[in-house]
């Protein structure tokens, strides 16, 4: 079977490369493995963690009706029934993709891939049988898998896993949550709203690691606000099973031993890339600590094999895996002559963006603080709080802010971030902006109705419209 493109895995980025492909020109298979069609973010990531959160919500807003003079009464939480919707738009969303797989122009392949030489992988049917597909460009788009960290006694316990958490029921009365990274604070949020007792134990300073510390203090104090404990800057000591089925976490904090008795151990430490068993090393294409090592152009050591998603990183969400599935399957178009002529594209990491869907919700856009510290760059900030803003304050919704990074070079927008209501969908003004490359000036210029949400952003962007001016004179 010889193909022009051969795509390894079926999710967001494998399909979106697939389709991209297709509309270049080449003919294309892809190649899904998985018990299940629909990757990651359908069927154990963004998609079911967010149908959970959403009932999470709703539950706390019935709980806040008195607030609203409104009264609500006979609430109850009926996990089965929350985790029965989920498996019903999940399973919806997986039989789109996969007839999204099955008509979409190109072959599918349902079997394990390992290369056995550079241009050609043996596939082993998950019906049964081995075929062999060969094609002048490959994408790895394997995604990723649960990381179990060396972390002392971890696996002398039953623990349980992000992909565990999504399907947990009934809840227990406890929970430990190791980490406190997005995932682990979705999934602690989603349990402590609905009445577990949930610990957050996290080794760094702060939660949400490599995001700037007054965010990450906002969305600290309000968890912590809602019931949960949090203990940051720990060195765990060791986790041991006890008699009756509980678990016991033993743990540095503050100059001293805290031991916490649970009834859950959630590992929430991250994931690794999902490239074993690929035959990487038969096709000359390096990873590192299982990571595919790829260029901006999406290329690995082979320069005819690309990698795309979550399998080589740098950023572990859906919407830069599809940007870089579609820009390898651009560039396999230029390496196989399909376009002449043309320079391989580069996929554009300045407009990196993620969220976290705590309560408060956290967004960022382009570059922090931090980095600009990292980096050397001369910035401008400003930020504005939801605590006295019109419509947040109408929508009982305080806590947090929004900022605004101006580079000084050039008086453009190079970053944004809120911490407060609808976070994920606020970021999203800041992400055209930055787009088009605008100015705070012309920001502040664009008529925003009120009371709304979004004219928040007219603040700091006024701000440093004074400033950048300020600074032209001088």
């Amino acid at each position: 079977m010889r193909y022009d493109f051969a795509v390894i895995g079926g999710g967001s980025a494998g399909y979106a490369a697939a389709r991209t492909a297709v509309s270049e020109g080449l003919s294309t298979v892809v190649i899904e493995g998985g018990p299940e069609v629909g990757g990651l973010c359908i069927l154990k990531g963004c998609m079911p963690s967010k149908a959970l959160i959403e009932s999470a919500n709703r539950f706390r807003t019935l709980e806040r009706a008195e607030e609203f003079g409104l009264r609500a009464s006979g609430i109850a939480v009926r996990s089965d029934e929350i985790l029965a919707r989920k498996a019903r738009l999940i399973g919806e969303f997986a039989e789109y993709r996969q007839k999204q797989l099955e008509d979409g122009g190109f072959d599918f392949m349902r079997g394990r891939a390992s290369f056995e030489t550079p241009n050609q992988v043996c596939v082993e049917s998950l019906k049964g049988g081995t075929e062999t597909v060969e094609a002048g460009c490959f994408l790895i788009a394997t995604g990723s898998e649960v990381r179990v960290p060396d972390v002392p006694g971890l696996t002398d316990i039953d623990f349980i896993t992000s992909d565990q958490a999504l399907e947990l029921t009934p809840f227990p009365e406890s929970m430990i949550v190791l980490g406190a990274g997005p995932v682990a604070l979705e999934l602690a949020h989603y349990f402590s709203t609905l009445g577990v007792q949930v610990s957050v134990v996290q080794r760094s300073t702060q939660v949400l690691r490599g995001i700037d510390p007054d965010i990450a203090a906002v969305v600290q104090s309000a968890l912590a606000e809602h019931g949960m404990e949090i203990y940051t800057d720990t060195q765990i000591r060791m986790i041991r099973p006890l008699a009756d089925g509980r678990k016991e976490v033993s743990f540095d904090y503050e100059g001293r031993r805290v031991d916490l008795v649970v009834e859950v151990v959630l590992n929430a430490l991250g994931r690794s890339a999902n490239s074993k068993g690929l035959g990487l090393q038969l096709a000359g294409v390096e990873t590192k600590n299982e990571t595919v090592l790829a260029s901006p152009t999406m290329q690995t050591t082979n320069p005819s094999i690309f990698a795309s998603g979550d399998v080589c990183g740098p950023f572990e969400v859906v919407h830069m895996a599809i940007n870089q599935g579609e820009v390898a399957a651009r560039n396999a178009a230029r390496v196989l002559g399909f376009r002449k002529g043309e320079t391989l594209e580069k996929v554009d990491y300045r407009l990196k963006l993620f969220a976290v869907f705590t309560e408060p919700e956290v967004a960022v856009v382009g570059m922090t603080e931090l980095e600009a510290d990292a980096t050397g760059i001369s910035v401008a900030v400003a930020t504005y709080p939801f605590a006295d803003h019109g419509k947040s304050l109408v929508m009982g919704e305080t806590q947090g802010f929004v900022k605004l990074i101006m580079n000084l070079a050039t008086g453009e927008i190079c970053g944004g971030a809120v911490v407060g209501p609808h976070a994920s969908d606020l970021i999203h003004e800041i992400v055209v902006a930055m787009a088009c490359r605008i100015t705070p000036a012309q920001l502040a210029a664009v008529p925003h109705y009120h009371p709304t949400l979004s004219e928040i952003w007219t603040y700091p962007a006024e701000e440093l419209a004074g400033l950048w001016n300020k600074t032209r004179k001088g």
